[in-house]
């Protein structure tokens, strides 16, 4: 009753001098990225709401593209005015970091939508429906796939214009992700990109109910995932008493020096600050797509429409790797010898679980699902390298990989036959003969994957193992060149099938793209290119903002 009884006291005090409530303090300029894409996604709500059907497109795509490249631009003014390095701090009143890392992952987000925008708008690679072009999204999402009102919504020529707010949104909840600096908000930018994404994934307009399934899947697996992170969030809050990220390190380093009187039998307690630990740990590794926290993944990527698996792919991971640094480098560096042999385990598992089972897939989509999870356990191996060097490695591994990630997946969308995308792995036999461009392209992205020299993913992999290296892990080195090993395997014998076999007289065709997915491929051949030959320009700068403000 004393508690209530001062509660109200402090309530009614409040009330009756109002001058002393303090007004928040938001820096709106160092927020200005995030605030310009969620902006966006508002207005574009706005725009389905009242532009006709016909002008949505053009005015969502146009929005969506100013938008993201406005935020780029944003990142890249802060980065100039010294916010990644001298002038690094905590804003929104310690809720966000405006840091080095924070800056890095923000910019790579942004430029990594901005290329997964034009894979969305695409619309030349169906055949035309009742003289209307399709994109790759269902015609009308609530209509019952199959049914009349589905056909009656195919024969109008609607469109899903939503999808670009929707990817707008998941944007925003991703630039928050890697910058939140308390718990409560990394939880709340968790959710706002979950829960787009889980929409997304449900809306192909061919093989819809493969697509819905994907779609339960991810947002039954994805709500457990929510529910231990915040479960693991209310039992460091017990420990600690605050659910900021320098307030619960503090206190794991210096134990608890203030007692808050409400939290005193629970203060300082090691069983609640492990079993939060590794709750948190446990939804963030959801997200990164580690071995076991893994299963949603291939069915995710199979069923999702391919320009949604492509975007999922890339852009999550950076997010969610770049929360998971900051969490074991800001928070819990003072627990290192708990978490390090659990997190070694984890590398170890995702790195060989993802390259083993990749060898046994018969579908393009799910292959390349389980190579992003072996690629997940390359970028543990960074992060467990504990220094500036893991941390400047992981940086730009991360942007190399979602690189290449994109333009793999976007090459996925032009071999079809009658019904849509061939992702079966046997119909892409010969495909060198009949489309030797085509073919040649994929190979550059699956040599990046499989980290041959001069390509982007030989770049990334070698400064991931050797700051692992480094720094004294060097078993988990000998696993992750092993397992190159082996995912070198599958990529290869993709190779060998498009370039070696026979065609099959019923095999697929390649569609002619429009400038959008072409444009989307080439600045993936580039970048992959240019990392792979030049990488030490791009290297520097992850090592310039490889330090985290605390």
């Amino acid at each position: 009753m004393s508690s209530v009884a001062s509660v109200h006291s402090l309530w009614t005090a409040a009330a009756g001098a109002p001058g002393k409530i303090p007004a928040p303090h938001i820096e709106y300029t160092q927020l200005a990225p995030t605030l310009i894409v969620l902006g966006a996604a508002v207005l574009g709500i706005v725009i389905e709401a009242f532009v006709p059907r016909r002008h949505r497109y053009y005015s969502q795509l146009l929005l969506a593209l100013v938008a993201l490249a406005a935020g780029f631009a944003a990142v890249i003014g802060l980065a100039a005015g010294g916010f990644g390095s001298s002038k690094a701090h905590i804003a929104a009143m310690g809720a966000l970091a405006v840091d080095g890392p924070a800056l890095f992952l923000q910019g790579t987000i942004l430029l990594v939508s901005l290329v997964a925008v034009f894979t969305f708008a695409e619309r030349r690679l169906d055949p035309a429906a009742h003289g209307n072009r399709v994109d790759s999204f269902a015609a009308q999402p609530a209509a019952v796939p199959g049914g009349a009102a589905e056909q009656a919504a195919v024969k109008a020529g609607f469109t899903t214009t939503e999808v670009f707010p929707i990817l707008l949104f998941a944007v925003g909840g991703m630039l928050v992700f890697p910058a939140a600096n308390d718990l409560l908000t990394l939880f709340i930018a968790l959710e706002v990109f979950s829960l787009p994404l889980y929409i997304l994934c449900a809306l192909a307009r061919r093989q819809r109910l493969l697509s819905q399934e994907a779609a339960v899947k991810y947002f039954l697996l994805g709500a457990f995932s929510s529910a231990f992170l915040l479960f693991g969030v209310a039992l460091l809050y017990g420990y600690a008493g605050t659910v900021t990220y320098a307030g619960i390190a503090e206190v794991i380093s210096d134990g608890a020096k203030q007692i808050d009187p409400a939290l005193a039998g629970t203060m300082g307690n090691d069983a609640l600050l492990l079993i939060g630990a590794a709750l948190v740990l446990m939804g963030l590794l959801f997200k990164v797509g580690a071995v076991p926290f893994h299963m949603w993944t291939p069915d995710v990527y199979q069923g999702s429409p391919t320009p949604v698996t492509g975007f999922m792919a890339a852009a999550t991971k950076v997010a969610a790797f770049g929360a998971l640094l900051r969490l074991l480098y800001v928070v819990l560096p003072g627990m290192r010898w708990d978490w390090q042999p659990v997190m070694w385990g984890v590398a170890i598992l995702t790195m060989l679980g993802g390259a083993i089972v990749a060898i046994t897939q018969t579908d393009i989509k799910r292959l390349l699902a389980y190579s992003s999870i072996a690629h997940a356990g390359f970028l543990l191996a960074g992060v467990l390298a504990t220094s500036e060097e893991g941390i400047s490695s992981v940086l730009f591994y991360l942007g190399a990989y979602s690189f290449v990630t994109l333009g793999a997946f976007a090459v996925v969308t032009l071999v079809r036959d009658a019904g849509g995308e061939a992702t079966a792995l046997s119909k892409w036999a010969g495909l060198g003969r009949r489309s030797p461009l085509v073919a040649a392209v994929f190979a550059v992205f699956l040599l990046a994957f499989a980290g041959i020299p001069l390509t982007s993913g030989f770049a990334g992999k070698f400064a991931v193992f050797k700051a692992a290296a480094q720094s004294g892990a060097g078993w988990l080195v000998v696993v992750g060149v092993l397992s190159s090993a082996i995912a070198a395997f599958f990529y290869i014998r993709v190779i060998v099938l498009m370039f070696f076999n026979e065609p099959k007289a019923d095999g697929p065709t390649v569609a002619v793209p429009s400038p959008l997915t072409t444009t989307a491929i080439a600045i993936g051949v580039a970048v992959t290119l240019v990392l792979g030959l030049a990488p030490q320009y791009f290297l520097d700068l992850a090592g310039q903002a490889g330090v985290f403000v605390r």
